[in-house]
């Protein structure tokens, strides 16, 4: 059980938790749509339906979250389906239970969402403009979060509870410090020397023709909707300017900065508070005739600084107290305080450089402060464009005109682009995403897509080129090379189990590698966690049995390269608790715990699903395969 844990708790395992249940999780651009027309659905939980263009809209945001990771289209639509069927056999559950957010706790969570907020605060324009985006209603949108939060909450209530003893962790580290000892053999790939016959070839292209297409490719035409580009038509005046520069000259100014020492007359148990104020009023007397970083490093004691006079750096407020704050301010250059009392004991304070606040001039900021005025103009005129390019656009979803005329934007068209990979706007993955949508395949302008906080974009498709087959004469040599890679691979594995059969059949591996020209690597005492080895062969080590009746267990490994590992496990020796285990036990109790936790709710998750009236269509499923 725990191994199983440990290996789901990476990879998979930790995506379907994931991409499941977690909030905030998955709630952009996923609408429940009202208006389906005599749209089929393709599936249904309950009374409730899904239509391809839910699915669509999750397909989106599935390919956006796992950029990266290598999964196919096909088996993303198919993930999209099933979360949205899982997700929403989960709310109908939480609803039966009567499990309830308050409208006060979502608005609360949406206000604490970074992606809504402006310098730390929330930011009512950036909330309002994403729900144009999506054309939601504020309540639509709060009940959103009210079903997910409530969701997160059931969650939270199967995984918390759930325990882990200290057999258990000692029953994880006894199988995650095991150590074991190997010897193995590397083949390399078979050199073959006859070439592929054209039967051969002809036969490879006519059953592979997948993968020897032109890939799909659109072009758009679209139209931006920029800040900076509004900002550029705002009209300055040095009037505006300068009560501009007026408002914002805190951002033009360099404090006032003060570089000080002190003199600690420490309070502690052998020294009273009275008798400091003594040692403080005596030393004041001495400054008359003595230099203060010199008595400083004679008597003060804050050590540290008395090596060095005294001296505290520049001083910035807010770092000491305020009766040390108030004296170190009050102060002009060379001038020393009376006793000064903190929680430390009494100081004497000595102001040793003073460099006074300084402003730059208007002139001298004019350009910056230009661009600055121009955009701080701009922003509400943004703000409230983006809105109208949202309603615009989809209200009037077979033309981009209307959004020029309503804005006086200019349509702009691209080249020809590929899903993976596109020039000018098309080099933006958020762009070639929104043009591979069903939506805008099938002719209506996409929803406004933000590249940054500062440049919103509309498009709509203007050609579509299906993938198409390349001709055999143009990937011909690309085929022989694949046929001779399978056949040198299938010569390599041959290889590799002849000598698999020689070891079990008891033949010393020194032996069996000097016959076929290899060599023999041992390793002793392997934990998980060496990195020396291919992962493959890391991997395999650890999943094969014991040795048994003082045999070694042989196993074979494929390295991706076509490669083959034949090797020899020779010993296992258990794990135990280290020392630096024994400091992680705390930690190690809550994730063991929290992944016995996530195994209870997928199966409860499971469960309920089993019991739902869960439907869906063979198109669906089809379209998914």
């Amino acid at each position: 059980m725990l191994t199983k844990i440990r290996e789901k708790s990476q990879g998979a395992f930790a995506w379907g938790i994931l991409l499941v249940i977690c909030v905030p999780f998955a709630l952009w651009g996923i609408n429940n749509y009202m208006d389906n027309g005599q749209e089929a659905p393709i599936a249904s939980v309950g009374n409730k339906d899904f239509f391809q263009r839910d699915v669509n809209k999750a397909y989106e945001q599935f390919s956006q979250n796992l950029k990266g990771l290598g999964i196919d289209e096909q088996n993303l639509k198919a993930q999209a389906l099933q979360k949205l069927i899982k997700d929403e056999v989960l709310l109908q559950y939480v609803h039966a239970t009567g499990l309830t957010s308050t409208d006060d706790d979502s608005r609360q969570f949406i206000k604490s969402l970074e992606y809504f907020q402006t310098d730390g605060q929330f930011d009512d324009k950036k909330y309002k403009s994403l729900l144009t985006s999506q054309r939601l209603s504020s309540n639509d949108f709060v009940n959103r979060i009210k079903n997910a939060l409530v969701m997160e909450q059931f969650q939270h209530s199967v995984v918390d509870s759930a325990i882990a003893t200290k057999y258990d962790v000692e029953s994880f580290f006894k199988i995650q410090n095991q150590q074991r000892d190997v010897d193995y053999v590397s083949i390399g790939l078979q050199s073959l020397s006859e070439q592929p016959k054209e039967e051969e070839i002809l036969a490879f292209y006519q059953q592979h023709q997948d993968l020897y297409q032109y890939p799909e490719q659109v072009s758009i035409e679209y139209v931006e909707l920029s800040l900076a580009e509004i900002a550029k038509k705002i009209v300055v005046t040095d009037d505006k300017l300068k009560a501009f520069y007026e408002e914002q000259k805190d951002q033009y100014t360099t404090p006032e900065r003060r570089k000080i020492s002190h003199i600690l007359f420490a309070i502690n148990d052998k020294v009273s508070e009275s008798l400091a104020l003594e040692k403080a009023k005596k030393a004041k007397q001495e400054l008359v005739n003595k230099d203060f970083a010199l008595l400083a490093s004679e008597i003060s004691d804050d050590k540290v600084t008395a090596k060095a006079g005294g001296d505290l750096g520049l001083f910035n407020v807010g770092v000491m107290e305020k009766t040390f704050e108030d004296a170190a301010t009050a102060l002009k250059q060379g001038e020393v305080s009376n006793p000064v009392k903190s929680a430390f004991g009494y100081h004497l304070i000595k102001v040793t450089e003073l460099l006074p606040s300084e402003s730059k001039s208007f002139d001298s900021v004019k350009n910056e402060l230009t661009k600055a005025y121009q955009k701080a103009q701009a922003e509400n005129t943004f703000y409230e464009s983006s809105e109208k390019l949202a309603e615009l656009s989809y209200q009037n979803p077979d033309s981009l005109q209307s959004v020029t005329d309503g804005l006086g934007l200019t349509i702009k068209k691209s080249t020809l682009f590929a899903k993976d990979k596109g020039e000018g706007i098309a080099a933006d993955d958020k762009i070639r995403n929104a043009a591979f949508t069903e939506e805008v395949l099938q002719g209506n302008n996409s929803t406004p897509v933000e590249l940054g906080s500062e440049l919103l974009v509309v498009l709509r498709l203007q050609e579509h080129k299906p993938a198409a087959i390349q001709n055999l004469d143009v990937v011909r040599k690309n085929i022989v090379e694949a046929l001779l890679t399978d056949k040198t691979k299938l010569l390599t594995a041959e290889k590799a189990k002849q000598i698999k059969e020689r070891l079990l059949a008891g033949e010393n591996i020194q032996a069996v590698a000097t016959d076929n020209k290899l060599d023999v690597k041992s390793t002793k005492a392997l934990t998980r966690r060496t990195a020396d080895l291919p992962p493959q062969l890391r991997e395999a080590i650890f999943k094969t049995a014991k040795p048994m009746g003082g045999k070694p267990s042989v196993f074979i490994v494929s390295l991706p390269s076509g490669d083959q590992i034949v090797a020899n496990l020779t010993n296992v020796t258990e794990g135990v608790m280290s020392d630096a285990d024994n400091k992680q036990l705390d930690l190690a109790k809550k994730n063991i715990a929290n992944a016995f936790g996530q195994t209870e709710f997928n199966a409860v998750l499971s469960s309920l699903e089993a019991d739902a009236d869960i439907s869906v269509k063979a198109t669906a499923q089809k379209s998914t395969e």
